[in-house]
């Protein structure tokens, strides 16, 4: 998973499509680079391994592929993830002139199984749907799902994706005309963000771990730095006449 971001834009209009290429070509022979489009901003993000890592693929989008660009400073990939599950009633009504919007939906929201998350390292959103008796009719489960699932992206706290997500979905009721798949959407979404908010959300930091060969002279600088950058020092070593330190 990448730990940084920065944001990149091409500098002029002939850049553009300049710049689309080269990214598909790096992406396609680079898996750890990641790249996604920031709808509020329409920066393209890169997101990868380290520093370095970005800096060298911008350095080559300049020099093989001529793009010029602006880059913004690099992010600390963060995300977010809930400390504990509550439960919810989110109730969407509008109406405007003709037909209105209607949808209702009972749920608890919080952190995925831990079971779950062992079986399902890729995914990030666990859904359970214990409705019955029709009390939602079961067209509109999947709007539901893509609604808390779309919204996850951005965390309630600091718009950070979210880690990993429960949703299970209990209860509820519809509008014979005024309900349809898009008001339950908007209400799933309207929902995590009023219950994300007390579902104590909290801010998770990405942590490497590294090893730092060096001289001997050269240790105290080397730890200096490691503790400057809040680094966390788990042992030191000797290997071939270089002391090795291992932090995270």
């Amino acid at each position: 998973e990448p730990v940084i971001s920065v944001a990149v834009e091409p500098k002029t209009q002939a850049d553009v499509d300049k710049m689309g290429m080269a990214i598909a070509k790096l992406v396609e022979e680079d898996p750890t680079l990641r790249v996604k489009t920031d709808e509020d901003t329409g920066q393209t993000i890169l997101s990868g391994m380290g520093e370095l890592h970005l800096e060298i693929i911008v350095d080559r989008m300049r020099r093989e592929f001529k793009v010029e660009i602006n880059q913004g400073n690099p992010q600390v990939a963060y995300k977010e993830s809930f400390a504990t599950t509550i439960e919810h009633r989110e109730v969407l009504k509008k109406q405007s002139g003709g037909r209105g919007k209607f949808a209702d939906i009972q749920f608890s929201i919080g952190p995925a199984d831990e079971e779950w998350m062992k079986a399902n390292e890729d995914k990030a959103f666990q859904f359970q749907n214990d409705l019955f008796g029709g009390s939602i009719p079961k067209e509109f489960v999947p709007a539901i799902t893509k609604g808390f699932e779309t919204a996850m992206t951005t965390g309630v706290l600091a718009g950070y994706p979210m880690e990993h997500m429960k949703i299970n979905v209990k209860d509820g009721s519809f509008h014979q005309v005024d309900s349809d798949a898009m008001s339950f959407e908007l209400c799933a979404k309207q929902g995590y963000r009023e219950a994300g908010r007390k579902a104590k959300p909290v801010l998770l930091e990405p942590i490497m771990k590294v090893e730092v060969l060096t001289p001997e002279q050269n240790m105290g600088d080397v730890v200096g730095d490691l503790n400057k950058r809040r680094g966390m020092i788990e042992g030191m070593d000797s290997r071939a006449g270089s002391q090795v330190i291992k932090a995270k």
